[in-house]
């Protein structure tokens, strides 16, 4: 383990001298992805989030200064193509390069669910584990970090998986995410909970096998596994976490029996649990397309123990806690050329604005359930507690650039998920133009500035049901603090009314972005709950000033 981190990592890192590095990682709840493929011949170490929820940037980046220290020559994520993960994990790419670290990033997505292309791209499913044993090997020949990043990425461009669910999942804590019948299954349903795109009634193993086999494969699916007789392939057979082995082995037979009836050399077969989604009695296939090559690197030892045929390794005696890599001390930042200091009207529009979000959190928990796992209430009601301890600790930096530069590390670190990625660029870009003045023209352009980050990295636009929704039409209304002669608060009023405005349209939008972009529109019927999470900040905002006017 790294000190201070969820971070686990190889114990053997003395090992890694001249090699390069495999990080991959994502939310809690897949067990035994990640942690269970550490180890020689696969990952040097994962980074762990909450359940669901992808891991703090601090983290990340502490994990690749842990092997950069330990003598590795460069550094690859893996990264499973869900939002906030590749948020997450392109910060800290980018920050550890700011370091001099050599780094790349190559995303994973081998669902094969949608029949046409997502603009959220394809979800990384359970092949992402295949790409660890690859990459592994690849990394234990002594290939260099460009040749492993293109070796895998045509990899994954050779491989499909499909799920199929008896029941859903729930995340500790909350209900499930979708409701089935009795004698209901979903398919094409993801490793968060998320519906699926078909809903059928139960019917034999052989019968439901064929199905997925025929939808992976079908050539009207634009993200088809492109099988034809003949090919080699290697088969994954993976528990999503409730079924028993025996059901798993009746699956497994039957995918084995409906692919050599097409003629498929199945050069491999693994059955197991290798990417769970908590206790969801559900089984996805992966089919990957092989040659010689790739099934020799496959095929190659390693001392991960989740593999399907794990290596017998010795576990006493060996160092667990290791500590992290501190960070350089930063360096103050540089005195202002104007005098007022924020604090008077910033504590008391930090304490309305977390006021409200912990109001709101059942209600923004209840609108996320629609669309994803549940939890963006919680989520920001643990932004929140985060500030409130913050701002009981010590005392706020006293000039706007130093605030919202501190609040995006915080919110980083404590928030998580593609919220806390999210609102951490919207701050860190906001600061910027705030380092010279705080005049309100400059806060119109520090809005602005943290819009186009957040689109920047994040892939949404207004009308993809995002929070930018909100923002977007706020920021239209802030640039009129442009002109000197206007009324800053009437201003303010009409940017929250029409961020409100805007929040409420999003329930007639498709979503286009995120994870609910992969729900189909008819359960689409209410506000997104960022973008309503967002306008209702703003109304704090504007409340917290207007306290301190008074």
């Amino acid at each position: 383990m790294l000190h201070g981190h969820r971070v686990a990592l190889r114990a053997d890192l003395e090992n890694l001298r001249g090699k390069v590095a495999l990080i991959s990682g994502g939310g809690s709840g897949h067990e035994p992805a990640h942690a269970g493929y550490i180890g020689k011949g696969m990952l040097t170490g994962v980074v762990a989030g909450p359940v669901f929820t992808s891991p703090a940037v601090g983290s990340i980046l502490a994990a690749i200064r842990a092997v950069r220290q330990a003598g590795a020559v460069g550094t690859l994520l893996i990264v499973k193509n869900y939002t906030g993960d590749r948020l997450n994990f392109g910060l800290a790419l980018e920050q550890a390069r700011a370091e001099g670290a050599s780094v790349e990033m190559v995303v994973i997505g081998d669902d094969c669910a949608f029949t046409k292309q997502k603009k959220a791209g394809r979800r990384g499913l359970c092949g992402t584990v295949l790409i660890h044993k690859v990459a592994g090997a690849l990394s234990e020949a002594g290939c260099g970090l460009s040749a492993i990043a293109r070796k895998v990425t045509a990899v994954a461009h050779s491989m499909g998986t499909l799920g199929v669910s008896l029941t859903p999942c729930s995340v500790p804590g909350s209900r499930p995410t979708f409701q089935l019948a009795d004698d209901e299954l979903e398919l094409g349903l993801g490793i968060h909970g998320e519906a699926g795109v078909r809903r059928m009634k139960i019917t034999s193993a052989d019968q439901v096998v064929k199905i997925m086999l025929d939808h992976m494969t079908s050539h009207s699916n634009a993200s088809r596994v492109r099988l034809r007789s003949g090919a080699s392939v290697v088969l994954m057979v993976n528990n999503l976490g409730g079924l028993s082995y025996l059901e798993l082995s009746v699956v497994a037979g039957s995918a084995v029996r409906c692919l050599e009836n097409r003629g498929i050399h199945i050069a491999r077969v693994f059955v197991g649990s290798f990417m769970t989604a908590l206790e969801m009695a559900g089984v996805s296939l992966t089919l990957l397309l092989v040659d010689d090559e790739l099934l020799t690197l496959i095929d190659s030892d390693t001392a991960a123990v989740a593999w399907s045929q794990p290596a017998k390794v010795h576990v006493s005696g060996q160092k667990r806690v290791r500590e992290s890599v501190a960070p350089k001390e930063e360096e103050e930042e540089e005195s202002f050329p104007f005098r007022a200091p924020a604090t008077p009207y910033m504590r008391a529009v930090l304490e309305k604005v977390c006021n409200t979000l912990l109001n709101l959190q059942e209600e923004l928990n209840d609108l996320d359930r629609a669309a994803g796992d549940g939890d963006c209430g919680s989520t920001h009601a643990r932004a929140a507690r985060a500030i409130q301890e913050w701002v009981e600790s010590k005392p706020l930096p006293l000039y706007p650039s130093q605030l919202l530069s501190a609040l995006a590390k915080l919110l980083l670190e404590k928030m998580g998920g593609s919220s806390g990625a999210l609102y951490g660029l919207f701050l860190t870009a906001a600061a910027q133009p705030l380092r010279t003045d705080d005049e309100l023209a400059t806060w119109s352009a520090a809005v602005d500035a943290g819009i186009d980050a957040m689109m920047r990295y994040g892939g949404a636009a207004p009308g993809d049901r995002t929070m930018l929704d909100s923002l977007c039409a706020a920021a239209e209304q802030l640039r009129a603090l442009k002109n000197p002669q206007t009324n800053p608060l009437k201003v303010l009023t009409k940017a929250v009314e029409e961020a409100e405005a805007a929040a409420e349209s999003t329930k007639h939008m498709e979503a286009a972005a995120g994870r609910a972009s992969y729900i189909g529109s008819s359960r689409l019927n209410r506000p997104d709950p960022g973008a309503v999470a967002a306008a209702a900040i703003l109304r704090a905002v504007m409340e917290g000033l207007q306290v301190k006017t008074i």
